[in-house]
């Protein structure tokens, strides 16, 4: 049965898929060693060969005859879920669902009320305000491993803060609420993740507050384009190898709260100044370290994957 948009993760896991392993502390997790485990067709947690196909169509669903497990086992590594033990993993996964999200779909807005709770398996995703007039502003960039929705399940009345809306083509593993919070209350080390989860977006947006306060547009431009640049972009080949962020000047005005014509005239001024150079669908950063002086000195991180 070929793959389908949004599919609960309970069907027989094909052979050639990797899996979730024990560390060697035995306290978390760690990709899979090579083909040797993709191979041997090991069950990812929450996939489970008991409940096979017929269970799945039974429940409403439709069985994931993808490689879902080679996106998900890195993707929990990545998270703040890592460091529980493969026998929590499991039953957080239990009635999980992937859903692809294409570029510029908006997946939850502001003043939407509901539980959820999701983890970016791969693409870029952001979270967002909007002002009165139609602007937006950026005040989270979500990659591999984010978790997304963690303070619905626990704020008192909650309503979306911001809407949430795919950068790139996206995949999102949607955990279900009940089943997290029920193994919350059970297991302390579950508990206790989800505290580590909130703790840094307290802290993360507490920073952006101010910077999006006290930062001129210009500062806000380029940390963003450094932001963007630490993980999304590609080196290009040439004589002069440059950092390809792949955003436009639209997503840009949008992501630091702005008009476009006000992100045009920044964007001609580093131009001008050797620092970028602009393209229809992205941006080519020349000098990341003179850049990174446009917003405070913050560098661009060594060894940032491409």
């Amino acid at each position: 049965m070929r793959p389908t948009r949004d599919t609960l993760l309970t069907g027989t896991p094909r052979r050639d898929t990797g899996t979730v392993v024990r560390s060697p502390e035995g306290d978390g997790l760690r990709p899979a060693e090579g083909a040797r485990h993709r191979r041997r067709g090991h069950d990812v947690p929450g996939l489970s060969n008991d409940v096979g196909f017929r269970s799945v169509l039974l429940a409403g669903g439709r069985s994931y005859g993808g490689r879902v497990d080679e996106g998900v086992r890195p993707a929990l590594a990545a998270s703040s879920l890592a460091r529980l033990p493969i026998s929590s993993i499991q039953r957080l996964l239990t009635r999980a669902r992937l859903a692809r999200i294409p570029a510029g779909s908006v997946t939850h807005r502001e003043g939407e009320t509901g539980y959820h709770l999701e983890l970016v398996v791969d693409g870029l995703i952001r979270a967002f305000v909007t002002a009165p007039d139609g602007r937006t502003l950026t005040v989270r960039y979500c990659r591999q491993g984010a978790l997304i929705g963690v303070v619905s399940m626990y704020a008192t009345g909650f309503r979306m803060p911001a809407g949430i809306q795919a950068m790139v083509d996206a995949r999102l593993l949607r955990l279900s609420p009940d089943v997290v919070r029920r193994a919350a209350r059970d297991d302390a080390l579950v508990a206790e993740a989800l505290m580590r989860e909130l703790a840094d977006r307290a802290v993360t947006y507490i920073d952006e507050i101010a910077e999006s306060a006290f930062a001129t547009v210009r500062q806000r431009v380029a940390r963003h384009l450094l932001d963007l640049a630490a993980q999304e972009s590609r080196v290009t080949r040439g004589t002069q190898p440059v950092l390809a962020v792949p955003v436009s000047q639209r997503q840009l005005a949008d992501s630091v709260g702005t008009v476009r014509e006000v992100v045009v005239r920044v964007l001609r001024d580093l131009r001008e100044s050797s620092v970028i150079r602009t393209h229809p669908d992205h941006i080519d950063i020349l000098d990341p370290i003179r850049l990174s002086q446009q917003q405070g000195g913050t560098l661009v991180p060594a060894g940032a994957p491409r």
